[in-house]
């Protein structure tokens, strides 16, 4: 599963609670209960599975379930809920040439890897090396040629401007050890004993549980939060319990009264933080095959009009989502980057079934005796495509089946197995899907545009997509977006005109039909430990899941005591 999906399902109403699986980093303790902490400063977290622990500490490998961020380390730490500039790392600092073709970046000295080996440039080399030449590896489309000069810097050449790889190259992507990673497969061979150069280490690890311990040579210093002991629950039930015992520090997902986590929990706060953009996908587009009234933009539009968004919100996600725009850029770290040609720039919370009305009528659409449009005797009825267990979007799919009925238009939800939806929706064999879209590694929509929109990511219906679910295909977006891959990012001035062209003809468009922005809430122990990430000071996305962000908490926090 998808980090994406991950952190939607964590978002849901207490009522709806289940137990979540396939989360990265999990553990358990023998009894299925969280046992609490011997020490002020063991910090014990619960990422929402439960189940034994298969030991993989390769960050490469789909099957790793720890280690990133806190065992190995990027250049850079980068994130997306904020738009401060990268942190230093591994790297001090890094210089683009005028063109993008060139990065050249510089080292941190005096490095070692935890085993007490010299961290050097031929690291950074060999890392960058394995990732271009190992395909399974390389979702970024990395194909630099990177070299060593010194000990201290390594310069990447391209063939091509590359500014929109630097966030990827720099922050999301695991330095190794080459002297240990030579003869290792990165995609499939398991690490068992991780070597990095992190602010922790491998500490005891059974089937049931694991801690990492606090580096005592860092290059930072040694973390204030001596361990970190990851536990399995029996489900989120569990979890809200072991908030209530005051025995975990740190959750994310949903517990009953969620509206007051302080006053329901002693010592906890919550923190919320809106980055997942929910919408109904729609198979939009007719020459690569799609069919049905979706394909219509007007029908689009007419549903994205009867929406309404505040009941969704109370009914469906416990208050927890916040406002979306139209053009899918994020109205808190993204809103200067909305098009002011743009209106409204925020979707509004109320239906409006009179604009619905008036739109599909003038595509020609008449209402029926039954109340339900049709036009050239096709009924307006669509079907939208959910996994099996999905409570929250099961309960948005029903909420809004009365919402649109009212405007004359038929919702029918359609469930199914995780396999089957992720099929369905990649050969575009649906009409609608109900689903998020990610956000990428900075908070630039660039990467949701690219992802989401780009001729080059989409396929004819029974073909598999890599991202543009939509089959959305324009070539005025292909050009911004090949412009928008040659530009500097930090030039606002040259980047927002090709941003205001995308999101005029997304608007316009509508693929993708916007719901609500949805939020991802996390507990956190207050009481025990300070400094976790408020909303004056996102320094990190406070999920425990979110790495490397989990890391970056770990190091800020101070116990309160000891």
């Amino acid at each position: 599963m998808s980090v994406l999906n991950r952190s939607r399902r964590l978002a849901i109403a207490a009522a709806a609670i289940v137990t979540t699986a396939g989360l990265a980093l999990t553990g358990c303790s023998s009894s299925g209960t969280a046992a609490s902490s011997d020490s002020a400063s063991t910090l014990v977290a619960y990422t929402g599975q439960s189940g034994d622990y298969q030991i993989n500490f390769n960050p490469w490998s789909p099957s790793n379930i720890g280690g990133i961020g806190t065992i190995y380390e990027s250049l850079f730490f980068i994130t997306n809920v904020n738009t401060a500039d990268p942190k230093p790392l591994l790297g001090k600092s890094y210089e683009w040439n005028a063109d993008g073709t060139q990065l050249t970046i510089e080292l941190r000295d005096g490095v070692e890897w935890s085993d007490g080996e010299p961290f050097t440039a031929k690291d950074v080399v060999f890392t960058l090396d394995m990732l271009k030449q190992d395909k399974s590896l390389n979702s970024i489309g990395y194909t630099g040629t990177a070299k060593a000069e010194g000990d201290a810097k390594v310069v990447v050449s391209f063939d091509e401007p590359s500014f929109v790889l630097g966030p990827n190259l720099l922050g999301k992507t695991w330095i190794v050890p080459e002297h240990l990673w030579k003869g290792i497969d990165p995609a499939t061979d398991v690490m068992r004993e991780p070597v990095g150069t992190g602010p922790y280490t491998l500490g005891n690890f059974k089937a049931q549980a694991f801690t990492l311990t606090a580096n005592k040579d860092y290059w930072g210093g040694a973390p204030a939060v001596k361990t970190v002991r990851y536990l399995s629950l029996s489900g989120n039930t569990a979890g809200a319990d072991a908030l209530k015992q005051g025995s975990i520090d740190w959750q994310t997902g949903p517990v009953p009264n969620m509206d007051d986590i302080a006053g329901n929990y002693p010592g906890y706060d919550g923190i919320t933080i809106g980055q997942n953009q929910m919408a109904l996908i729609t198979c939009a587009n007719t020459d690569l095959g799609c069919s049905g009234p979706q394909t219509d933009p007007a029908v689009r539009h007419a549903v994205a009009d009867a929406i309404n968004r505040k009941q969704l919100n109370s009914l469906a996600f416990a208050n927890t989502a916040s406002d979306i725009s139209p053009t899918f850029a994020l109205t808190t770290t993204q809103k200067d980057m909305i098009s002011k040609d743009v209106s409204p720039a925020v979707m509004p919370n109320s239906p409006d079934t009179d604009a619905a009305a008036s739109t599909l009528e003038g595509a020609g659409w008449k209402k029926g005796s039954d109340g339900i449009y049709a036009k050239d005797g096709q009924k307006l009825s669509l079907t939208v495509e959910v996994v099996t267990g999905w409570t929250d979007y099961i309960t948005a799919i029903d909420t809004m089946t009365q919402q649109l009925k009212a405007a004359g238009i038929e919702l029918k939800a359609q469930q199914s197995s995780w396999n089957e939806w992720t099929d369905k929706k990649t050969k575009g064999q649906f009409q609608l899907a109900i689903d998020s879209l990610g956000q990428g590694p900075t908070a630039n929509p660039y990467y949701l545009y690219n992802n989401n929109l780009a001729t080059s990511n989409t396929a004819k219906v029974g073909e598999a997509a890599a991202t543009n679910l939509s089959r959305y295909s324009n070539p005025d977006v292909d050009a911004a977006l090949a412009k928008l891959k040659a530009i500097n990012p930090e030039d606002k001035a040259a980047t927002q005109p090709e941003l205001d062209t995308i999101q005029q003809h997304l608007v316009e468009d509508m693929p993708y039909i916007p719901i609500l922005t949805g939020g991802t809430t996390s507990e956190v122990h207050t009481a025990k430990f300070t400094g976790w990430p408020t909303q004056d000071d996102l320094y990190a996305f406070p999920a425990i899941w979110a790495s490397p962000d989990n890391a970056e908490v770990f190091k800020a926090l101070k116990p309160v005591k000891g």
